[in-house]
């Protein structure tokens, strides 16, 4: 037998192990446990139920699990690749922003629907464009705008992908994430840190020229029911017009938006 051969067996042997149960995790008793068919998908599943209840150490997770040590490991760490899970600031497993990111996704219907009224009063009472940004992995999409119909305006199309790099939307996107994700988004970004405490502690965001030369944002939060940050609202336009200082100008109008936004998104949470 060549050892090609006994490498193939091998590795046939080490899969079927990774999906079987271990002797002591078909011993526990399966109440109010479901069971798809799929036994990997199974105990990938019990370890998000474990860490709905909060942060928790590998050894945690194999009391709450009932699982393997080798396996609750390995599907952790499969799950910290993919962001559903994530470490803290002590090494314990947490749920990770992936979530946030697909719940944004899914509740995006709900925000479009309100959000169209709400760009117009934008565009009607700043005179500028108006847009709404989500993230989507490590850049952002604009879900909706409205713009100027004449003159010198900030053209951002509906679909179009920016950076997270630079601008008041990317700031809103990024300031309140969790600290890894924050350090990590930072390391390229047009902005500091500081600014983005500042930007968690006024509320909106100001941009410019970062973006693009010539060019101001004003921006604000979009949260969900959980008072997640799912999207970021904003205005822009030329700085020649906007002026040197855009924030204090625009920032109650910009806030005032999402605000509204964010009311209507509870609202229609709760409704369900």
């Amino acid at each position: 037998m060549t050892s090609n051969t006994l490498s193939a067996e091998s590795k046939q042997r080490i899969d079927a192990e990774s999906t079987a149960a271990s002797p002591a995790e078909a011993a526990q008793p399966a109440d109010n446990e479901i069971h798809s068919g799929v036994g990997v998908l199974d105990k990938t599943v019990k370890i998000l139920d474990a860490l709905e209840s909060g942060p928790a150490t590998l050894g945690q997770l194999v009391t709450a699990t009932k699982l393997a040590r080798p396996t609750a490991h390995r599907l952790a760490i499969a799950l910290e690749r993919h962001r559903f899970v994530l470490r803290d600031q002590h090494g314990r497993f947490v749920l990770g922003s992936r979530f946030a990111e697909l719940a944004a996704a899914a509740g995006e219907d709900r925000l479009l629907a309100a959000a169209g009224p709400i760009l117009q009063t934008l565009l009607d009472r700043t005179g500028e464009s108006a847009q709404i940004y989500r993230r989507q992995g490590e850049q952002r999409v604009c879900i909706a705008a409205v713009e100027r119909a004449s003159g010198l305006r900030d053209s951002i199309p509906v679909g179009a992908m920016l950076s997270m790099e630079a601008g008041s939307a990317a700031q809103i996107l990024l300031a309140w994430e969790d600290s890894d994700r924050l350090h990590q988004g930072l390391r390229h970004a047009r902005f500091s840190s500081a600014k983005l405490a500042a930007v968690r502690k006024r509320g909106w965001a100001e941009s410019i020229n970062e973006r693009d030369e010539g060019v101001c944002s004003i921006s604000a939060p979009i949260r969900n029911a959980s008072g997640q940050v799912i999207a970021a609202i904003s205005i822009s336009g030329p700085s020649g017009r906007m002026g040197s200082n855009p924030g204090h100008r625009y920032a109650p109008l910009v806030m005032g938006a999402g605000k509204y936004l964010t009311d209507a998104l509870i609202k229609a949470s709760a409704s369900r």
